[in-house]
C-alpha cells in the first residue's frame, strides 16, 4: 500500500493520510473545502474546493477524474443539495460516479461539506 500526497489538497488534520493507493485502487480520505489555507463557507465554493482537492489526490496516485467510481459527500446542511448538485455536476460533466449525499451533525472546522472518493486506475 502506497500513502498518498498532494501538496494541491490540504494536509490531513489528524492521524491519516490525504488517500492510499493499494494495486489499482485509490481510496481519498474525506477532504475538507480547503483553499491555502483558508475554508471556504459559501456551499458553492465548499463544493468546489472539495471536489479539487479529491482529484488532487486522485491525480497524485496517477488517476484522473473519470477514474473516480465512488463519491461521499457529508453536509452540514441538506438545504445545499440544490447548489451542490450544480457544482458536482459541472465538476463531474458527462462522468457520473455512484455517489451518496448525506446530512451530518458536524463535519471538522465546522466546514459546510466534506467528499470522500474510491477510484480505480490501470
Amino acid at each position: 500500500m502506497k500513502f498518498l500526497h498532494s501538496d494541491k489538497a490540504p494536509a490531513a488534520i489528524g492521524p491519516y493520510s490525504q488517500g492510499t493507493k493499494a494495486g489499482n485502487q485509490i481510496y481519498v480520505s474525506g477532504q475538507l473545502p480547503i483553499v491555502d489555507g483558508e475554508l471556504q463557507t459559501d456551499p458553492a465554493k465548499a463544493t468546489k474546493a472539495s471536489l479539487d482537492n479529491v482529484l488532487a489526490v486522485v491525480e497524485a496516485g496517477g488517476g484522473k477524474l473519470e477514474d473516480i467510481a465512488k463519491v461521499s459527500v457529508f453536509v452540514k446542511d441538506l438545504n445545499d443539495f440544490g447548489t451542490i448538485n450544480e457544482v458536482y455536476a459541472e465538476f463531474f460533466g458527462d462522468h457520473k460516479p455512484a455517489r451518496a449525499c448525506v446530512e451530518v451533525a458536524k463535519l471538522p472546522k465546522d466546514a459546510v461539506v466534506e467528499i470522500e472518493a474510491v477510484a480505480f486506475v490501470e
